[in-house]
C-alpha cells in the first residue's frame, strides 16, 4: 500500500547530493527513528491551543488537558490489550528511561539472576548490570535466540531467577521473539517477563494478555519516536499493585499526596511514578498516532511491510559481494524489515556515506547498540575485540567493526527499495565518484570538500551575522 506514504512527514523532502543536483531524500533508518505522521502534526497544533499543565489546575485548559492525558493513558492500554485495573500506564522519556525506571524500583537481593540475551540493545542490557546476577541467553549462528540454552538458564536458576528481559524484537537482524512462549516458560519458574517493544510495536499487533493467562507479559516497554510520534514520550505498562508496593526513583512535584518536614506519603501509580511536569504534548502525539495506526490496521501494515521485506531481501540475495546477517529464509512473518549487511572488503561507514551523499538514501551503520550481539554475528573473536577495544579508547574509531543497516517503515515503497538496489549494483562495482575522507575520531565518511549546511533546511529563525 505505498498509499501510506503521504501519511508521514518529509516524504517530499529533496536533499542536495554531490554532483549539484537534487533528489528526492529516501529514509530507510527508521529502526532509529521515525517521522511523525501528519495527522499527528495536525492534532497537537489543535491541542496546542487548549493546552495546560495536568492536576490541581480550576481553569478550562487544565480540566481539558487532565481529562486528554487520562484518554491517553487509555488508548495506549488498549493498543497493547491492557486491563487498567489492573496495569498501569507510566509515560517517560522514551524507552531508556522507562527500562532505567524499572530497574531502579525492581527489589532484588544480592543473588537474585535476571536472564537477557545476547541480542539485546544497550537499553535492555546496561540498566540490569549494577542490580542483580545477569545471565545471558545464546543466540544461534544466524542471529536468533537459542530457546534450548533459554530453558537450561531457567531452569538452572530457578528459585534465584527473578526477571527476564528480552527484546520483541531485533534492531539489528529484524528477528522477532516468541515472546509468549518465553512468557510460559518465564512463569513456570515463578518470575516475571519484561518485553522491550520498541522495534516490535510499530510493525505487529501486540496483545500482552491477562494476567490470568500463564503466556502473559507483566512489563512492556516502547517508545512514540519508532511509533511516528518522536515528540519526546515513552511508555512503562506493569502491574499496579506492584508500583504501588515501591517506592518511586524520580520524586518530586505530583508524586505526593501529603508531604510535611517529617514525612511523605505518596501518591498512587501512575501518578507517584511521573514526578514534574509531564509531557502531555507527547502523550497526546503518541495516542493519535496508536488511533490512526489502529484505524490504518496493524494487519494491513504487516502484510505491506512483509511485502516490502521480501522484496528487499531476494534482490539483495542477487547483488554479487553482500552478506546478509540474520534468518534470509521464505518466512518473512518471522521477521521485521530491519537487514543489516556488509559489502565485502568495504567499510560499512564508507557505504553509508555513498549511499547518503551520492544517492540521497539515509542509512545506518555500526554496532547499533548491541555490541556484543553485532559482534557476534561479524565472528570478532577475543583478540580482534582486544584490537579494536585499545582503539576505542585510545579514540580512533577508524577499524570498528559494524555492519549497514536498512530498517523500513510503513511509508517505504518498491520504489525506495529499487533506489537503494541500484545504488548498491554501482557501489559494488566500484562505481561512485567522491572522494571520501575518513574522520578517525568518530568513523564517520565524507567526501572532500564537502560544503553541505543544515541552515539550508532548518533554522530557528534567529540566525545572525557574527561580527568579524
Amino acid at each position: 500500500m505505498d498509499c501510506f506514504n503521504s501519511m508521514v512527514a518529509g516524504q517530499d523532502l529533496e536533499v542536495p547530493i554531490i554532483n549539484s543536483k537534487h533528489i528526492r531524500y529516501v529514509n530507510l533508518d527508521n529502526a532509529a527513528s521515525t517521522p511523525p505522521f501528519k495527522i499527528v502534526l495536525d492534532k497537537i497544533n489543535e491541542f496546542s491551543g487548549v493546552y495546560s499543565n495536568v492536576h490541581r489546575g480550576s481553569g478550562l485548559k487544565s480540566y481539558i488537558s487532565t481529562n486528554v492525558y487520562q484518554k491517553a493513558r487509555e488508548i495506549v492500554a488498549s493498543f497493547v490489550g491492557a486491563d487498567l485495573n489492573d496495569k498501569a500506564v507510566i509515560f517517560a522519556k522514551n524507552t531508556t528511561e522507562a527500562i532505567n525506571r524499572l530497574s531502579n524500583i525492581f527489589c532484588f537481593k544480592d543473588d537474585d539472576v535476571v536472564i537477557a540475551s545476547q541480542m539485546e540493545h544497550h537499553s535492555n542490557d546496561l540498566p540490569w548490570r549494577k542490580k542483580a546476577v545477569i545471565k545471558y541467553v545464546n543466540i544461534t549462528g544466524n542471529g536468533e535466540l537459542d530457546i534450548e540454552h533459554f530453558n537450561n538458564l531457567v531452569n538452572k536458576h530457578k528459585g534465584d531467577l527473578k526477571l527476564v528481559t528480552i527484546t520483541g524484537a531485533s534492531n539489528v537482524t529484524g528477528y522477532i521473539n516468541p515472546i509468549h512462549e518465553i512468557a510460559k516458560i518465564t512463569h513456570n519458574a515463578g518470575a516475571k517477563l519484561l518485553v522491550d517493544a520498541s522495534q516490535l510495536i510499530p510493525h505487529r499487533e501486540i496483545n500482552i494478555k491477562s494476567v490470568n493467562d500463564i503466556e502473559h507479559i507483566d512489563f512492556i516497554v516502547f517508545t512514540a519516536h519508532k511509533l511516528y510520534a518522536p515528540f519526546g514520550v515513552g511508555v512503562l505498562i506493569g502491574p499496579r499493585d506492584f508500583f504501588n508496593a515501591a517506592e518511586p526513583d524520580h520524586t518530586g512535584g505530583g508524586t505526593a499526596k501529603i508531604v510535611t518536614l517529617d514525612n511523605v506519603y505518596w501518591g498512587d501509580t501512575p501518578e507517584r511514578n511521573e514526578a514534574g511536569t509531564p509531557n502531555v504534548i507527547g502523550a497526546v502525539a503518541l495516542a493519535t498516532a496508536i488511533s490512526f495506526m489502529q484505524r490504518l490496521g496493524m494487519r494491513n501494515i504487516e502484510k505491506h511491510e512483509v511485502k516490502l521485506t521480501q522484496y528487499l531481501i531476494n534482490c539483495l540475495k542477487r547483488l554479487k559481494n553482500i552478506k546478509i546477517y540474520g534468518e534470509t529464509g521464505d518466512d518473512y512473518y518471522k521477521r521485521l524489515g530491519v537487514v543489516s549487511f556488509n559489502i565485502e572488503n568495504m567499510p560499512h561507514g564508507l557505504v553509508a556515506a555513498i549511499l547518503s551523499y551520492e544517492y540521497g538514501i539515509g542509512v545506518r551503520s555500526g554496532c547499533f547498540c548491541a555490541h556484543p550481539y553485532v559482534l557476534k554475528l561479524l565472528n570478532i573473536d577475543k583478540i580482534g575485540f582486544e584490537k579494536y577495544k585499545n582503539q576505542v579508547l585510545n579514540r580512533d574509531k577508524s577499524q570498528v567493526p559494524g555492519m549497514v543497516r536498512v530498517s523500513l517503515g510503513l511509508y517505504n515503497t518498491i520504489a525506495d527499495i529499487d533506489r537503494l538496489l541500484n545504488a548498491l549494483d554501482n557501489i559494488v562495482e566500484g562505481n561512485y565518484f567522491g572522494t571520501y575522507m575518513l574522520n578517525r575520531k568518530d568513523g564517520s565518511y565524507a567526501p572532500k570538500n564537502c560544503d553541505f549546511n543544515e541552515c539550508d533546511f532548518f533554522t530557528f529563525g534567529n540566525e545572525t551575522v557574527r561580527e568579524k
